[in-house]
């Protein structure tokens, strides 16, 4: 049994240009749907100012507010219906989506090949591209050589898993060798190797560069200075458990600095700590504040009592929270090195469009990337996905400064938190 497709999801545009679209979800629950609903809403460049989540155990009821982060991002609404449609758990529409796409693993990564003339922020451009393909980067190596040209290797999983057909690969090709023009030397694509598992490894952070990235201290100084969004003032968020309200949930009152990817950064980490959110409200942004009320359980259904699991839990959050990703610059022998960090979830998923946030930032400021690359680093606590720019010394900003270093910083910063 199922329900018709056009009631699972439900996309309402606003009455006027500036109100935003109402996303409604009416399916079976699983664990972790809110976190794989909020990650394709942050795939697709939109952003929650609002969220209301209802499940009984058995079904689910979620309603989205969502605006695009960038005024003039054109999004295709029917594509996000489709996507939000393929991670509902039903039977009926499973079954339907098996029937168009008939791909093999929507875990298939591929390798795409673009020969580029070398221009400054066309990295970019590219990563914009793919963005509108609904391709999603997984892996980066970026390798320019002396007659200024580049060869980019981008490993992406597409999101409309059709990439294993000769017509979604054709596409894909034409579209970018189109998009960029003269450009664009030439393109290739085809399912991802050997070469894939190689790029798998250790990031080989010297110890002092992964101490720094990677502490898990919410320190008030240093490059991961986590400030409020008009950078006046230091917010921390705060995390307040109440189990007298309700005798079958705990209540998460939880107030923190509105950020890009926030809700998706809560149930991420409610997701991976096996916590069930039976009823979540996430209220319009005031101020710059956002306030959250999420009634949870445990994965057996009771409530969490014990003050460790407790103290665990609201100290995971807070830390998310005010350092959902990490950015620092090093110096990498005579260069300099851009470097971003982000949790991977349990599942092996990364954070969607930081690699297209980083690119953007850095092609405002005018600051040219020599080679970019995508790893994973281990920690003792959990897996991180690694950005590791090495920018040109021949760009606008004198990069042995202080002063400029602390301006890419902030200015990535910014951009990937959405201030």
């Amino acid at each position: 049994m199922g329900i018709p497709l056009d009631d699972v999801v439900v996309i309402k545009p606003g009455k006027k240009a500036d109100e935003p679209c109402v996303v409604t979800v009416n399916c079976p629950d699983q664990a972790g749907l809110g976190c794989d609903l909020c990650r394709i809403i942050l795939e697709f460049g939109l952003r929650i100012t609002r969220a209301d989540i209802s499940t009984d155990g058995r079904w689910c009821y979620i309603i989205y507010w969502v605006v695009p982060y960038f005024k003039s991002l054109k999004v295709d609404w029917e594509s996000l219906k489709n996507r939000l449609l393929s991670a509902c758990p039903s039977c009926l529409f499973q079954y339907y989506f098996n029937q168009q796409s008939s791909s093999p693993s929507p875990a298939s990564i591929y390798l795409l090949k673009v020969w580029i003339i070398d221009q400054k922020g066309l990295l970019h451009d590219v990563s914009e591209i793919l963005c509108n393909l609904e391709l999603c980067i997984q892996r980066v190596k970026v390798m320019p050589t002396p007659d200024g040209r580049a060869l980019d290797l981008f490993f992406v999983t597409d999101g409309m898993e059709l990439l294993h057909t000769k017509k979604r690969q054709d596409y894909v090709c034409d579209y970018l060798k189109a998009a960029l023009e003269e450009c664009c030397i030439s393109c290739e694509l085809q399912l991802a190797g050997p070469e894939y598992g190689d790029l798998q490894g250790s990031s080989s952070l010297p110890s002092v560069v992964s101490e720094e990235l990677f502490s898990s201290e919410l320190s008030d100084k240093g490059s991961l200075h986590p400030l409020s969004p008009d950078m006046k003032t230091l917010k921390k968020p705060t995390v307040v458990v109440d189990n007298s309200l309700s005798p079958a949930h705990t209540l998460l009152q939880i107030e923190c600095a509105d950020q890009k990817g926030l809700c998706y950064d809560i149930m991420r980490i409610s997701k991976d700590s096996d916590i069930k959110v039976t009823y979540g409200r996430f209220s319009s942004s005031a101020k710059g504040l956002r306030n959250i009320d999420l009634f949870v359980q445990h994965k057996d259904g009771k409530k969490i009592i014990d003050p460790e699991s407790q103290t665990a839990l609201c100290s995971c959050l807070r830390e998310e929270m005010l350092h959902p990703l990490r950015v620092i610059i090093v110096n990498r022998g005579p260069d300099t090195e851009l470097l971003v960090a982000n949790p991977v979830e349990l599942s092996g998923k990364g954070r969607p469009r930081v690699f297209y946030d980083v690119t953007l930032t850095l092609k405002a400021l005018g600051i040219c990337i020599f080679s970019a690359e995508i790893v994973r680093h281990s920690t003792q606590k959990r897996q991180w996905e690694v950005y590791r720019f090495l920018l040109d010394e021949s760009c606008e900003l004198p990069l042995a400064s202080s002063q400029a270093r602390s301006k890419i910083v902030d200015k990535v910063r910014r951009t990937l938190m959405g201030w």
